[in-house]
């Protein structure tokens, strides 16, 4: 019972942390983008271009809905009956029913249950970007893409599974104490090394060419109080027509890049304004904030994972007797699956506002909003946008404001500079 209470104290504290940091760190208003400017700027885009977009999105919109429901329901139907834990046990009997080979093998089995169950759609939704025109990827390349995901996610997964089971096994009492602080590590690690190991398996990155335009943006980044290590160029156009560029990075490995496809279709102006975004990123450590609510985050579901695993009937219905059995892997699965499809609407109103603010932070740097409206107009007919999508879709899945929520934030902005 003193462990339980701890728990739930702990929990509170953790949440009560989000709460604050997310108060504090997060715009709790968005720069001004009257509807009346969305439509105005609706009406300045090319009609095909948003016919275009809107026709791509509603055939990719089926599929997307429906991976992430048959996703659900695999990772339900297999941790909420005993046939997840009936799984776990097969898959572990080469090594002889091991308590880590059971919870090694049987969580990948889980992961890549749900994965195949999905994969059709992934490669309808591929046929459907290449009909399009947006992927220049082949099958065989697109394949050895999915590989590689695989591949990484199995990799970081194993790490969680072994780590978390060890751990109870050690502590079998008190596991989620030191279970929440090692998710919380395990989140840091990951965003740190990220673009230093995982970035570069998708892409090659190389130095931008001296010019002009590297100055530019070097200067740019000088004159924001950014420091940044190199200014790099990534090979996109091997699998996308999409075009884009971000600040990678921290401290000494800080670096921006430039998508090639980014270089080939819009003016360095453009590009410069795409920069100074990202830039607003890094200067007001969105990253950092990111990464520190992410590790909360990860440690309030360990937490809350361990006051779940008192709840006998949601055990019985699994098929198992305590959570830190191996054969629960698949009802871990399944909360996690939970957690995060209800997270998910709150962490994209997150992202939502962050981005609003990095917005403003170009429009301020660069100070030429004509330029700003234009580069939201490019990437939005480039990248097959829809630049006004539903309403509620756009509050429950949309990271970013959308076209005209971005192109209606510059006319106010250049209304309040004059």
């Amino acid at each position: 019972m003193t462990s339980r209470w701890f728990a739930v104290g702990t929990l509170v504290a953790l949440l009560i942390s989000l709460v604050v940091i997310t108060i504090m760190r997060v715009p709790l208003t968005t720069p001004p983008a009257p509807r009346t400017d969305q439509l105005a700027a609706l009406d300045t885009l090319p009609a095909d271009a948003v016919a275009r977009g809107r026709a791509f999105h509603a055939a990719l919109r089926p599929g997307s809905y429906g991976a992430l429901v048959l996703g659900l329901l695999v990772a339900l139907v297999l941790g909420l009956t005993p046939l997840g834990s009936r799984l776990v046990e097969f898959v572990g009997r080469p090594f002889g029913g091991h308590w880590l080979g059971q919870a090694l093998l049987g969580g990948l089995a889980v992961v890549f249950i749900g994965e195949l169950a999905t994969l059709p759609i992934a490669a309808w939704q591929h046929r459907i970007v290449r009909r399009y025109g947006l992927s220049t990827q082949d099958w065989g390349a697109w394949g050895v893409d999915v590989l590689k995901s695989y591949a990484i996610g199995a990799v970081i997964g194993a790490v969680a599974v072994a780590g978390f089971f060890t751990i109870t096994r050690l502590a079998p009492r008190w596991w989620w104490a030191p279970a929440a602080a090692c998710a919380a590590v395990l989140v840091v690690l990951v965003s740190f090394v990220y673009p230093v190991l995982v970035e570069p398996v998708f892409n090659r990155f190389t130095p931008m060419a001296q010019g002009q335009l590297r100055d530019e943006l070097t200067t740019l980044a000088e004159r924001d109080g950014v420091p940044v290590r190199d200014v790099l160029v990534a090979d996109a156009s091997r699998r996308t027509r999409a075009v884009n560029a971000y600040v990678s990075g921290f401290g000494p490995t800080r670096r921006i890049v430039v998508y090639d496809t980014l270089l080939g279709e819009a003016p360095p102006a453009e590009i410069s304004s795409v920069v100074a975004h990202e830039l607003g990123h890094a200067r007001d450590r969105d990253v950092l904030v990111g990464t520190l609510l992410g590790a909360l985050g990860a440690a309030a579901a360990v937490v809350g994972l361990y006051l779940l695993g008192s709840w006998g009937g949601l055990l019985r219905r699994a098929g198992v007797d305590s959570l830190t059995q191996p054969r629960a892997v698949a009802l871990i699965v399944a909360l996690v699956a939970l957690a995060g499809l209800a997270a998910g609407p709150v962490q994209a109103g997150i992202s939502r506002r962050i981005e609003a603010r990095a917005d403003a932070h170009a429009l301020t740097l660069t100070r030429d909003p004509a330029t700003f409206e234009a580069m939201q107009a490019r990437l939005s007919r480039v990248n097959l946008g829809d630049p006004d999508p539903p309403w509620l879709e756009h509050l429950l899945f949309g990271s970013h404001p959308s076209t005209v929520e971005r192109m209606a934030a510059a006319r106010a902005w250049a209304r309040g500079a004059r």
